[in-house]
């Protein structure tokens, strides 16, 4: 197997931002392009940023926004918080207390306030999902369906910029309690060891490929070593490819991740990049086509998916753009979500009927390799459930699904339906169908 080489110093010439700079709270007003936002725009930037996190880089900023659509880029909207992705009232009492000049440590109280009440662990991820060996709770792990864990490097716990719509938020604001983080692969391995169910490890975060490769080398080549029967895949979540895919091309140490790569497919173990891509702007620079190939090179296969949401991709001709770009790219398109119950959820959610009609829509213009794809789907505390659809059985109106993981595996692809509601855009939004008191799962 050889990785695939490439000309450096062609895609230096053509994309000259290649060195690294991130843009936070503290410094996002340094950008050029800001200036094109007026005083009270860069203020709504700060109050939502002083509550949700925020931070882009020079190749978002630079290579991804068209500031000419500014504020209504996708892009933007993605990576810049904007001031209705606070309730009003939210947003209304920080923008006072910073109005106020009061001391930092007063913002900070106001914003963790907020925090709490923003359902900053959905679907059980506190209670249900975190898994003990031994009487010792692991809190950089979850495990909520039989095959797959989920381990949290902590070094991983950041990204090379934040999707305002993310459900992981928590990770990145500083809050005691909020956050997953291990740092030995032991326990984890003493866990694959006790739990022989467990097929696929799935490195997460943050975004695990902020870290330097020779940090997760440790972690992975560990794995490796262990020599563990049961372990068929390895996963990596990133988004990466979408945000810094110089990272598989110019940073010091790309070359050695490639390998890294390589030396997990040369063990027999299934490599998948579980890349996140949002909009198909995020296909069309010619890094990003670059570094798709040398991670395929490589053996690795990479995985697609995206929610679906208002103010972003919420038209079937921007999902059928995006499927049929992932395919000719050699991707897999994976899944469609939904925007999860927390956070900036009011903004970004679609209802359930609509999202439906989204995915039918799009899923009718692309070919059979493209419908690999599942959803829409949401990663609810029972599992995840997939929207199949608006059907009317016995003159009732309903909303057909089901699930396709579940917590209990017998769950898994039996259909059920909720009452038809054109505004529900969440799980606990739905009611059962035909007069029922609960859904089979609730019982």
């Amino acid at each position: 197997m050889q990785v695939l080489e490439f000309d450096v110093d062609a895609l230096v010439s053509a994309l000259p931002g290649t060195k690294y700079r991130a843009y936070t709270l503290k410094n996002f007003r340094q950008t050029l392009q800001i200036e094109r936002l007026s005083e009270e725009q860069k203020f709504e930037i700060e109050v939502v940023g002083h509550v949700l996190p925020f931070r882009t880089n020079n190749y978002v900023v630079e290579e991804l926004i068209d500031w000419n659509r500014v504020p209504n880029d996708p892009i933007f909207v993605l990576t810049f918080p904007q001031k209705d992705m606070l309730q009003s009232h939210h947003f209304d009492e920080m923008a006072a207390v910073l109005k106020s000049g009061t001391d930092k440590q007063k913002i900070k109280e106001v914003a963790n306030k907020i925090r709490w009440q923003l359902n900053p662990h959905p679907a059980g991820q506190m209670t249900h999902n975190m898994p003990s060996l031994e009487g010792e709770k692991l809190t950089g792990m979850q495990h909520k369906y039989k095959e797959t864990v989920l381990f949290f490097p902590s070094e991983g716990q950041t990204c090379h910029a934040y999707c305002t719509f993310c459900f992981r938020w928590p990770q990145f604001v500083g809050m005691d309690g909020l956050k997953f983080a291990m740092r030995e692969t032991e326990r984890l391995i003493d866990y694959l060891v006790e739990h022989r169910e467990v097929s696929d490890v799935l490195f997460t975060g943050g975004d695990p490929l902020i870290m330097k490769t020779k940090t997760l080398s440790a972690y992975i080549d560990t794995l490796l070593e262990a020599d563990l029967p049961n372990l068929k895949t390895i996963r990596i979540g990133t988004k990466a490819l979408g945000y810094w895919p110089y990272r598989f091309l110019l940073d010091r140490d790309a070359d050695e991740l490639l390998e890294l790569f390589e030396r997990v497919v040369l063990r027999g173990k299934h490599l998948a990049m579980m890349a996140h891509f949002n909009h198909p702007r995020e296909l069309q620079t010619e890094a990003v086509k670059e570094a798709i190939a040398r991670i395929q090179s490589t053996g690795a296969i990479i995985r697609t998916q995206s929610p679906v949401m208002a103010n972003i991709n919420d038209k079937p001709e921007i999902w059928e753009r995006m499927w049929k770009e992932q395919v000719r790219l050699g991707c897999v398109p994976y899944y469609m979500f939904l925007a999860r119950d927390t956070g900036a959820q009011h903004y970004f959610s679609v209802p359930l009927a609509k999202a439906c009609e989204i995915f039918r829509k799009a899923y009718q213009k692309v070919s059979g390799l493209a419908r690999t794809v599942r959803g829409p789907s949401m990663s609810a505390d029972p599992g995840k459930v997939q929207v199949l659809g608006v059907s009317e059985v016995n003159g009732e109106k309903v909303l057909a699904l089901q699930f396709l993981q579940a917590r209990q595996p017998d769950w898994v692809l039996r259909p059920f339906f909720a009452r038809y509601d054109p505004e529900a855009v969440w799980l606990d939004d739905l009611e059962p169908a035909f007069g029922a008191e609960r859904f089979f799962f609730e019982r």
